[in-house]
């Protein structure tokens, strides 16, 4: 669903998600250079003398039909909250106007009068659009369904001074002891995409509770209170949906929240018709669904139908997209019988396709249209490929196209045809060389050139973006979420990713500082352009460490690469220059810009500068001939080591405690694991240098039986609300 905005409309002064307070309508535009804007975040407050039409919001009541959908309902909730945080008064939350007093009243067209400046016309059978008025003391939050009289209230929330992304930036509003809305007249239209939404995958910090070794349980629970971070989040920024799972032990008090507050409940390619494959065995979910564990669709085909009817029967009450298609039971093909041709493959998978949609058609209330998705991810896009009149699958299935797990597409429709499409994109990725698990490195160049293609294709009915545990990603999450909304306003610029950098650099670090703060992002994105440089001292300082263990041990040497020393000493330059310009910025930002800065820049520099600058002291240790002096030096790489854990420290600052310990991906072995070389080396000065520094990467498997084991344990210690 493509949006588009006249030149007359591309109001100069407006950001992705402001509107401008004229007699006439504002729309929700982007603007062009952050020296013709204001910011977003508390715009529409009248800080000055109050002005005709402007409304004190000090004292107001919130006004919410008991008939309205519980979206609706928790975005109230949401909203009192936020002018609580702003004012210092919650306001009451009510189910009916009270007369000669303040009111701001959520109502969803067709659900109660409303008065006639509300935009009843523009709003009319449009998906999620809305508009926000004030009039003789009230301020009117109308959506042309549920969900967007949700947006609206999230909308004023942020125009009121609540950053979308507070739980993450660590941003408080500024206090209004007078706390006054100008006078508005605001509509945002339906959505260039129309299901659009987060995917929280490889969960590996937030699990509990802990496995032998000391990580997050990977089959454990996440809390309820982290789920709803992630859903409050998504809904800030006007997403719609959520994919919450992929290895956890999956809890129905979760995707009933998600879609209680207006989210569409999915999953990703292989959790077909959202019946947990992964658990079949794992969580006892073939004996709970009386089926077998046998997954095999020319011998059991209706054993495999009934598996996944029991996922259809546990959500079918819930807002849901139903993913589609023909996989294993974990993150791997679908085995055939040796010889089957491609040709027939495909026709199996559109017999799978049909019977999973018969079935979520037979199960769901008969008024609702469900909606079902077709990831092409890994060796489907081929396969789709090569035989695309053999899929064939049902016109109300949208095919998805994957990108290559490190933001980059690797395929998209041609062109218009009779399905609609959508697109999967990692900013996050567990598995190989582009996992990027714990900093984040797509940069907003590749985001605007990837999605202006991927939108010019058309494929803007379905985007479901890999975040995984969201707090690294936080800034080209909100980019891509602003994209979805609005891609004309945000695209429209002839270097997009510039125009966004600059405007994020004003909205969360202040006007006065864009061009400082634009140049830090730059080296940040110089520095750190791919996965693997995220660890590139990390990994040098290894192989040197090793080398010096051969010495000590009296073994041949090992050849360093020269290229590669080469490059560890002119990244340390590059860092040295990126940290001294930073230190000239970071006096002119408040105490959260320098928290949230360090966090989101400055970490994930230190992350491998600190290993680089102790693999150089390394360097100089191997260099020296006497063994005396050679442990001294080695004794001096210790240091920035150690200043590294301290940074670590500070960036764990609650509700993050502990987000950078060892984990079954970030193992103690692993490159992901930002702690390593700081153990490499204490062990290295413990043992002298005797033992290698190099070990082998640590191997889990599926070890089923443990699995079913530890999900009686988390069934068990939820029944007796265990607490030890």
């Amino acid at each position: 669903m493509k949006q588009t905005i006249s030149r007359k409309n591309f109001i100069k002064g407006c950001s992705a998600t402001l509107g401008l307070m004229v007699a006439g309508v504002a729309k929700a535009s982007f603007f062009e250079s952050p020296e013709a804007a204001e910011r977003v975040r508390g715009s529409w407050v009248r800080t000055g003398q109050a002005r005709d039409g402007d409304i004190l919001l000090q004292y107001c009541n919130i006004v919410v039909q008991k008939t309205e959908h519980t979206a609706v309902h928790q975005a109230a909730l949401f909203l009192a909250s936020d002018i609580e945080k702003i004012s210092g008064h919650r306001p009451a939350v009510l189910e009916a106007v009270v007369p000669d007093a303040i009111n701001i009243v959520l109502t969803t067209l067709g659900n109660g009068a409303l008065p006639e400046d509300v935009m009843i016309k523009q709003l009319r059978n449009k998906w999620e659009a809305f508009c926000i008025l004030t009039a003789n003391n009230t301020v009117w939050l109308t959506g042309a369904d549920f969900r967007g009289t949700a947006f609206a209230a999230y909308t004023l929330a942020e125009r009121l001074g609540i950053d979308p992304l507070y739980l993450w930036t660590g941003y408080q509003p500024l206090p209004h002891a007078n706390l006054t809305l100008r006078k508005t007249r605001f509509f945002a239209d339906t959505p260039t995409v129309k299901y659009r939404g987060f995917f929280h995958d490889d969960e590996d910090v937030l699990p509990r509770p802990f496995d032998k070794y000391g990580f997050p349980l990977r089959i454990g629970d996440v809390s309820l209170e982290w789920y709803q971070r992630f859903f409050e989040t998504a809904l800030r920024l006007k997403m719609n949906m959520t994919a919450p799972y992929v290895r956890v032990h999956r809890r129905y008090e979760v995707q009933k929240c998600a879609s209680d507050w207006g989210l569409f409940y999915t999953s990703h390619h292989y959790d077909i018709l959202l019946s947990n494959p992964f658990g079949i065995e794992r969580f006892h979910l073939a004996d709970k669904r009386g089926v077998s564990t046998e997954w095999d669709w020319f011998k059991n085909k209706e054993n495999m139908i009934r598996y996944w009817r029991g996922g259809v029967e546990e959500n079918k009450a819930l807002s849901a997209i139903w993913p589609v298609g023909l996989r294993g039971t974990d993150d791997h093909a679908y085995t055939f019988p040796t010889g089957t041709a491609e040709k027939e493959q495909a026709k199996v998978f559109r017999e799978a396709i049909d019977a999973q949609v018969k079935t979520v058609k037979e199960l769901v209330p008969s008024h609702e249209k469900p909606a079902f998705h077709f990831t092409l991810y890994t060796e489907m896009l081929e396969k789709y490929r090569k035989h695309p009149q053999d899929f064939n699958v049902p016109e109300d299935v949208i095919l998805v196209w994957p990108d290559n797990n490190d933001g980059i597409m690797r395929d998209l429709p041609s062109g218009p045809d009779k399905w609609k499409h959508g697109v999967y994109y990692h900013l996050a990725y567990f598995g190989g060389p582009p996992t990027k698990q714990g900093t984040h490195v797509i940069a907003p160049s590749r985001i605007a050139g990837e999605f202006k293609r991927i939108v010019d294709s058309g494929a803007t009915e379905f985007m479901l973006v890999n975040v995984s545990e969201m707090r690294e990603h936080v800034m080209e999450a909100r980019m891509i979420a602003d994209i979805c909304w609005n891609a004309p306003a945000l695209l429209q610029s002839k270097d997009a990713a510039k125009t966004y950098l600059r405007w994020w650099a004003a909205e969360y670090f202040g006007h006065p500082n864009v061009d400082a703060v634009v140049g830090a992002y730059q080296d940040y994105y110089s520095l750190m352009d791919s996965s693997e440089k995220t660890y590139f001292g990390a990994a040098q300082f290894e192989l040197i460490l090793d080398q010096l263990h051969r010495r000590f041990s009296k073994k041949p040497p090992a050849k360093l690469e020269a290229a590669k020393i080469r490059e560890l000493k002119e990244r340390n330059e590059k860092f040295e220059a990126a940290f001294r310009n930073i230190s000239l910025l970071r006096p002119k930002l408040n105490r959260e810009q320098i928290q949230f800065f360090f966090e989101h820049i400055e970490l994930g520099l230190r992350i491998d500068q600190r290993p680089t600058q102790a693999a150089l002291y390394l360097l100089k240790a191997l260099a020296e001939p006497g063994d005396i002096k050679a442990w001294a030096i080695i004794k001096e790489a210790m240091v920035p080591l150690e200043k590294l854990e301290v940074e670590i420290l500070k960036a764990e600052r609650p509700p993050f405690d502990k987000w950078y310990i060892p984990t079954w991906i970030r193992t103690p072995v692993s490159v992901f694991n930002i702690h390593r070389s700081y153990t490499q080396l204490r062990e290295f000065m413990a043992n002298n240098g005797t033992q290698t520094p190099i070990k082998p990467r640590m191997t889990f498997g599926h070890n089923i039986e443990g699995a079913r084991l530890w999900s009686d344990f988390i069934e068990e210690s939820a029944r007796i609300k265990a607490t030890y």
